[in-house]
């Protein structure tokens, strides 16, 4: 079966993922009583998770893929980028790349969950440009890391690492070499990832990134598409669209709706990270932008089923497709 077969070439290629990484932590517990201090509740911790978020996500996605994973990123010298380099090393992901700035925290989210409920966050961030060391020491190591791969993962979620500079840098880069480069959008960048391989936005980010007014009945949808494809002189684009599945624009005006493969939805949290890291690894195994999409759509069927930020393996993708298939 061709995509079967695609899926087993994962493990030959290597894949640059270039972005925002960040540290999800979890505080579980349960509350039974209000502070007497202050209106709030007390929670009584059970226990703490740790998850790799944002770019560092999909980095582990890649990975579970089977593929080979190289992260270009910037995080903190603090006990966060430890907890991080450890996690992306147990993952095997290569993590050589990575750029400390003593000057900012390593990215992280806390959430205090009690009784599955989230009580608060609390975010470590500091947004905005990076020094120009940082900066010119990012540009370096992405010039060195791009030199080995066979395609490029752009994961911006609008922290610092994806500039201006940095993303005509890494299209450059990537177009020159020949190899997938693949966008996961943020809106404020929303109309400069320009002569990409594939941008995969959710239909909100689409809109709000067009500025566009509701997209909801198929023709709105199409017309979105075919607007931004035209708009970044991309080669195609890849909406995701919950339930409805997904939507893939090509060139020549070519538009196919994909029906979505989840048998059952608990969470979508990182599923997009599932959709961008399973789509660059078949197009840098040569499958074409539907063949690409239909596997990529397969893995987030398998990760909507998970609780919590999770990636799909091979065995887990090659059973769903073979079930599938055999109906």
């Amino acid at each position: 079966m061709k995509l079967l077969n695609l899926i087993h070439k994962f493990k030959t290629k290597k894949i640059l993922v270039v972005g925002d990484v960040m540290l999800d932590k979890f505080v579980w517990g349960r509350v039974s009583r209000i502070s007497p201090e202050a209106p709030v509740p007390v929670v009584e911790v059970t226990k703490e998770t740790e998850t790799l978020g944002a770019g560092a996500n999909v980095a582990s996605n890649i990975a579970s893929l089977g593929g080979n994973a190289v992260l270009v990123s910037v995080i903190g010298q603090d006990v966060y980028g430890n907890a991080l380099l450890g996690m992306l090393d147990q993952q095997h992901v290569n993590s050589d790349f990575m750029v400390t700035d003593k000057s900012r925290p390593t990215l992280s989210k806390t959430r205090v969950i009690a009784t599955n409920q989230q009580v608060v966050r609390v975010d470590r961030e500091i947004k905005g440009s990076f020094a120009t060391q940082t900066q010119n020491k990012l540009l370096q190591n992405l010039e060195t890391a791009i030199a080995g791969v066979d395609g490029v993962i752009i994961s911006d979620y609008g922290k610092g690492v994806i500039n201006t500079t940095v993303l005509k840098k890494v299209i450059m880069l990537a177009n020159k070499k020949g190899i997938p480069v693949t966008v996961d959008p943020k809106i404020e960048n929303f109309k400069k990832y320009k002569k990409i391989t594939t941008m995969t936005p959710n239909a909100k980010e689409a809109v709000e990134g067009m500025s566009a007014g509701k997209a909801e009945t198929e023709q709105d949808i199409a017309k979105l598409g075919l607007r931004i494809l035209k708009l970044l002189d991309s080669k195609s684009l890849l909406i995701t669209r919950g339930e409805k599945g997904m939507t893939l624009f090509e060139p020549g005006g070519k538009v196919t709706t994909i029906p979505t493969r989840a048998k059952e939805v608990y969470d979508v949290t990182g599923a997009g990270d599932t959709v961008i890291a399973t789509m660059t690894l078949a197009l840098a195994c040569g499958a074409s932008y539907l063949t690409a999409a239909e596997i990529a759509n397969f893995a987030a069927g398998i990760v909507v089923g998970k609780i919590g930020t999770a990636t799909a393996s091979t065995q887990e993708l090659e059973k769903t497709i073979m079930e599938f298939y055999q109906k």
